[in-house]
């Protein structure tokens, strides 16, 4: 539920009063650390807090910034593109991470039970692809969804997909990630009555460009439905189908 909405219902039910809750949304909306402006107010915008991208942080800026949003009662805190060494680093510190190597991301806390029933698919072509997916995935996770994972079920074995077709069917959103020519992302658009995220990935030969290749395939899908994020963009992602997801578990609860 979102912030706001619990301190007034917490208000109506005089839980709290007038001046409590008069001092919980006045609080200053950032904390200035120094390296790093701390945006405490991200969840009552946009129903998420921040993310942690930890490429290029230190392990003592990744530390200060857990810190602080976790004296402000953030159950669980993602950090993206985190290396094995900062994780032993940030240990030392006295953070506790749970670290997930295929997805290359830490949690800080606990993963938060998924809410309703509506579930997001992160659908892979190749076993290569699944780093990104599971960034994917986590972030989704960590938004608290339900989320089925389906991986290398590629066009080169379209059979494999075929057989998830119920469960592609049932989705609210799929995620399809895919390199080499990109062409998971049209198939999944042409079978499903969902939106589905296509999310390029730099696995391919020569001629991929690094990813190129399967990002203009996507961009270029004749299938309706489909809208694409950045190459290796997993966090993206699965924000974005957190954000479709949970519409539908409002919908479910009305």
């Amino acid at each position: 539920m979102n912030d706001i909405k619990q301190i007034l219902r917490e208000l109506h039910e005089n839980k709290i009063t007038v001046d409590e809750a008069y001092l919980m949304l006045k609080e200053k909306p950032f904390e200035d650390i120094g390296f790093a402006k701390v945006d405490l107010h991200r969840k009552l915008r946009q129903g998420a807090s921040e993310v942690i991208y930890g490429a290029g942080k230190t392990p003592e800026q990744i530390a200060g910034i857990i810190n602080v949003m976790r004296s402000h009662n953030q159950k669980a805190i993602l950090i993206t593109r985190l290396s094995p060494e900062s994780v032993r680093e940030l240990k030392q510190l006295g953070c506790e991470i749970e670290y997930h190597e295929d997805a290359r991301a830490g949690i800080a806390g606990t993963i938060p039970e998924p809410e309703g029933k509506s579930f997001i698919i992160v659908a892979t072509g190749g076993t290569s692809d699944i780093p990104v997916a599971e960034e994917a995935a986590l972030t989704a996770e960590v938004l608290g969804n339900r989320v089925s994972r389906l991986y290398d079920v590629g066009v080169a074995g379209l059979h494999r997909m075929l057989s998830h077709i119920d469960e592609i069917m049932s989705a609210s959103v799929i995620i399809a990630v895919a390199g080499m020519e990109g062409a998971l992302a049209s198939v999944l658009g042409g079978l499903a009555d969902c939106p589905v995220i296509a999310v390029p990935t730099s696995v391919g030969y020569g001629a991929s460009f690094g990813g190129v290749a399967a990002l203009l395939a996507m961009l270029n899908s004749c299938a309706s439905g489909v809208t694409v994020v950045n190459i290796d963009n997993g966090f993206g992602a699965g924000y974005f189908a957190s954000m479709i997801n949970k519409i539908r578990v409002e919908s479910e609860a009305k």
